[in-house]
């Protein structure tokens, strides 16, 4: 039977991990209610910008006029993966979600005889990915100083991936994410940044639209700036998911060690009663030898 030292040590370190646990998923609760309204924020000028992206290009598509970033460069054999994470743990599964996403698209390419490389955010995603795919990794984005992601953040990104593209560096760029949709649900997502998807079938309303100036030029403007906007929505999302993730993970953790605590108590007394009936078993035996 254990010691009833180390159980009484044991208990009041589980005691301590249970407190911190709790304090975690305090501060992670009071993060989330800030992050998910920022998220939720963000997604109405998302989803318009999309949807003004949308029926401006679907006119210049095919055109040969139509800027690089819809157009492409005519093949697809470079792909840039920007996988963006969290930069601190204990948060679940939410990063190697991300990354497990992000590996079997890479393995998918690579098996396909395409060029991979792989752009982080997050170094929790670097350190998940570096092991198996170290030599296509060409760069890393280090937000653990941000306190609170801000457009800014993504314009960094956004402009350092629109100079590759001009340099030839890639032909397509996808960014792995999570999209937050309750405190015990984020889904892993995928989004093509370049170059940019357009429904050719869709057939809203704004398609009937006229633009002044052309759509070509109109697009050559916006397009980067539409780039930007889903990169900023990617990481307010990522920051909803996270908090949300390392919420639910620590409430689990403080439950388990809730429970831990009852059933160590439970041995500490059991072996406390044993001790005692060990001892009064020894006083009744030497009070019959006299």
């Amino acid at each position: 039977m254990a010691n009833l030292k180390d159980l009484k040590t044991r208990i009041e370190s589980v005691k301590n991990t249970r407190k911190i646990t709790k304090a975690m998923q305090m501060v992670a609760a009071a993060k989330l209610r800030r992050a998910q309204e920022a998220a939720e924020a963000g997604r109405p000028y998302a989803d318009r910008m999309t949807d003004v992206m949308r029926n401006l290009a679907r006119s210049v598509a095919d055109a040969a006029s139509a800027p690089a970033l819809l157009a492409g460069t005519g093949k697809d054999d470079v792909h840039l993966l920007i996988v963006a994470t969290s930069e601190r743990g204990l948060c679940g599964g939410f990063n190697s979600s991300i990354a497990k996403l992000a590996r079997v698209h890479a393995q998918a390419l690579l098996a396909d005889g395409k060029t991979v490389k792989i752009l982080t955010v997050g170094k929790k995603g670097r350190e998940q990915l570096k092991r198996e795919f170290q030599s296509q990794m060409i760069s890393h984005v280090d937000l653990s100083d941000v306190k609170r992601i801000g457009y800014v953040n993504a314009q960094d990104i956004g402009r350092d991936l629109l100079a590759r593209y001009e340099a030839g560096e890639f032909d397509v760029a996808t960014i792995f994410f999570s999209t937050f949709q309750s405190v015990i649900s984020q889904e892993p997502t995928t989004l093509q940044l370049i170059p940019a998807e357009v429904d050719k079938d869709d057939t809203s309303e704004a398609a009937f639209y006229e633009f002044e100036p052309d759509e070509d030029e109109i697009l050559t403007e916006l397009l980067p700036a539409a780039m930007i906007t889903q990169i900023f929505t990617a990481l307010l999302e990522n920051g909803a998911s996270e908090q949300g993730a390392r919420m639910s993970a620590m409430d689990n953790a403080t439950r388990n060690a809730g429970d831990m605590i009852d059933k160590l108590t439970i041995e500490f007394n059991r072996s406390r009663q044993a001790a005692i009936t060990n001892e009064l078993i020894e006083i009744i035996s030497g009070a019959e030898a006299l």
